[in-house]
Formats: structure tokens, sequence, C-alpha cells
């Protein structure tokens, strides 16, 4: 039963190497495996493209070709500028109203015939409520722009390797019998 895949290992070595070769005139001649249409590796293409988007937002992944990203970053950018001002206006007017309380005068969340909207402890709670989320906006926003800068050099990067054809998967299966038992296994050879 070895033997018999012995004979088959053979022939498929045989004519998978055979392929390579070709006569023409009676001489041997060994095809070129070289690509005319290589790209060359820029190293400073990744540091590049960072740059640009650390400039203006989007310009790295203008840089890479990669147009379709551009709405992506600025609608992250922009949800998290617009959160930010949101959350700091609220508590502008929250801060404003209980300092005008504490002295006395009338704010924004007085209601009528002296009963307030809001007691003091509710804006004291709405401010810290307010200060937290805005923080929390601009944390936010803070990453997601370091977050388009990492990905327009990682982006920068990918676009650099070879993912031609002749990387190749082979899997095989094996069968091996020891000790009168089957063992079945699997083998993945890549071809770079």
């Amino acid at each position: 039963m070895l033997k018999k895949y012995l004979y088959i290992y053979i022939l498929v070595t045989f004519f998978s190497v055979s392929n390579i070769f070709s006569q023409e005139n009676g001489i041997l001649i060994v095809k070129d495996t070289m690509f005319s249409n290589a790209i060359i590796y820029n190293p400073l293409a990744p540091s590049k493209a960072a740059f640009y988007s650390a400039i203006l937002p989007g310009l790295g992944q203008a840089y890479n070709k990669k147009y379709w990203k551009i709405p992506f970053v600025y609608a992250a950018l922009g949800s998290g500028v617009y959160f930010y001002s949101s959350n700091n206006n609220n508590y502008n007017r929250a801060r404003t109203a209980f300092k005008l309380r504490i002295n006395g005068k009338p704010d924004e969340f007085d209601g009528l015939n002296g009963n307030p909207f809001l007691s003091e402890d509710a804006l004291i709670s709405a401010q810290k409520g307010y200060k937290k989320d805005r923080d929390l906006s601009l944390l936010v926003t803070v990453g997601l722009y370091i977050l388009q800068i990492i990905e327009a050099s990682t982006n920068a990067h990918l676009l650099q390797h070879n993912v031609d054809n002749n990387l190749t998967i082979n899997p095989k299966l094996i069968k091996n019998t020891t000790n009168n038992r089957t063992v079945v296994g699997a083998q993945i050879n890549f071809k770079f």
C-alpha cells in the first residue's frame, strides 16, 4: 500500500515539475518567473500616508487611492465634534442656570409662580452628566482621529505586499497506518 502512494507521489511530482521546462529546437529553456508588473517597494509610503492623514483627516486615504473611505472619516470625526459641542452647550446652560439660582436671580429653568422645573440638585447632577459626556466625546473624537492615521499608514503598508497568482495553497489528505490503526490528517503547503 505504501508503494502505491510512493508511485503516485513520484508521478504527481514529475508532472508538476515538468511543466516549467519547454524544448525548442532541441534546446532546454527554463521559463522565466520574473514579472514585469511587479510593484516597487516604497518604504516611505506608510509614513507619508500617516503624515498626510495627520495634517488633514482623509488625505492619507486619498494618498492610498481609497477615496471611498474619506466620507467615513469625516462622518466619524464630525459626529464626535457634534456630540462634544452639544454636550458642552448643555453643560454651559446648566452651569449658568445654577449660578443664577444661587445668586437668587431667575434662570431658564424657572417655572411659573416660582416653582422651578429643575431643583438645584438636579442642576448639579445635570452639570456632572453633561461634563462627563463632553469629556467622553472629546476622548472618542481624538481616538477616531488617531485611528484614521493608523488606518492610512497600515493600508499604505499592506498595498505593497505581493498578492499575485503565484501564491498558492495545496491542501492534501494524509493517511498513515501504524499499529493496525489508521490515522488521517491534513497538510497545507504554501507556495511563495
